[in-house]
């Protein structure tokens, strides 16, 4: 599945009040100024639209799935990671940075989304104050090493390449992000290994549905049952809540999941490509807030095993 990892540099240039974490914030605002610059019919519902299929918006933000088909709808093909810090209060001039992770073919509408994020700075962001959002000018966009876009230039430099995948270690894993993790139609607020590795594997098995080159040939049964042999080390995880606001619904939103740090022992290097990759896309619910970021600590692997798992992500 292609890969793309972007970083936005951004400078306010209002005074700006944001919520301790930002991720709706930046989604919802993202998907209306991204809508305004590429909607044909603005104030028409994307169900009701006959060119749906072709509009970028659609195939970003609104479920293809036919109703009454049985089906889930696919994944998003993108997550944003908001700013971590929790500041509320930005001065003009003060600058900022966040993440855009595309999947699959989303790569190639890479300059509709610098396009939408250059809007959204000119309507706005935040809280109003004296009427108006937050202004804010992008600055920047790179791949990590290369300048994809040049803000005091408005130039699309170069369209960036897929990430490589990282090497296998022993692990602690740090939930950046709060995570939302469903087992048995129950949200958890704990972490065995075998529900991360099932997490893991859902995401990586939809997006490749979706957006790659179809879902991987692994052995799902046979991963999450040697998953359940790994033990958990130590555990400083903790429940974290939220409210989000949702303009499309008009109320109030009460969110949550786990972060903090967990550190499993055991049988561990062939799960680590499967998790190198959770890393890069998110995992869990409500992706596209930057939910579900999680960060891996390596010890060098004394074993050079990785079975199916290595093995597929070293084709793709």
């Amino acid at each position: 599945m292609l890969y793309g990892s972007y970083q936005f540099s951004a400078i306010f240039t209002d005074e700006a009040v944001l919520p301790p974490f930002k991720g709706s914030t930046f989604r919802g605002f993202f998907g209306g100024a991204l809508k305004k610059v590429v909607c044909a019919l603005k104030h028409q519902e994307c169900a009701a639209y006959l060119l749906q299929r072709q509009c970028v918006y659609a195939l970003v933000f609104e479920s293809l799935t036919p109703k009454g088909e049985g089906r889930p709808s696919p994944p998003h093909p993108f997550v944003i990671e908001p700013p971590l810090t929790t500041e509320t209060h930005f001065h003009p001039g003060d600058s900022f940075a966040f993440r855009l992770l595309l999947f699959g073919w989303a790569n190639d509408y890479l300059h509709y989304f610098i396009y939408a994020f250059q809007e959204m700075g000119r309507l706005g962001l935040g809280k109003r104050l004296s009427g108006r959002r937050a202004g804010f000018r992008l600055d920047r966009v790179t791949d990590g090493e290369e300048i994809i876009y040049d803000g005091s230039q408005q130039h699309l430099v170069k369209k960036a390449p897929p990430a490589a995948a990282a090497s296998p270690a022993s692990l602690t894993v740090r939930l950046q992000t709060p995570l939302r993790l469903k087992f048995q139609n129950t949200l958890r607020a704990e972490l065995p290994f075998h529900l991360l590795i099932r997490a893991a594997l859902r995401r990586l098995a939809t997006l490749n549905q979706h957006y790659g080159g179809g879902e991987p040939p692994l052995d799902y049964k046979g991963l999450v049952a040697r998953a359940q042999a790994v033990a958990i080390q130590n555990s400083r995880l903790q429940w974290y809540d939220w409210e989000r606001y949702s303009n499309r619904q008009d109320r109030s939103m009460l969110m949550g999941g786990m972060i903090g740090a967990i550190t499993y022992h055991g049988a561990l290097a062939e799960f680590l490509p499967l998790l190198r990759y959770a890393e890069k896309v998110h995992l869990g619910k409500a992706t596209t807030f930057g939910l579900g970021k999680i960060k891996i600590e390596e010890k060098p692997s004394e074993s050079p095993e990785k079975r199916g798992v290595a093995t597929w992500m070293k084709r793709y």
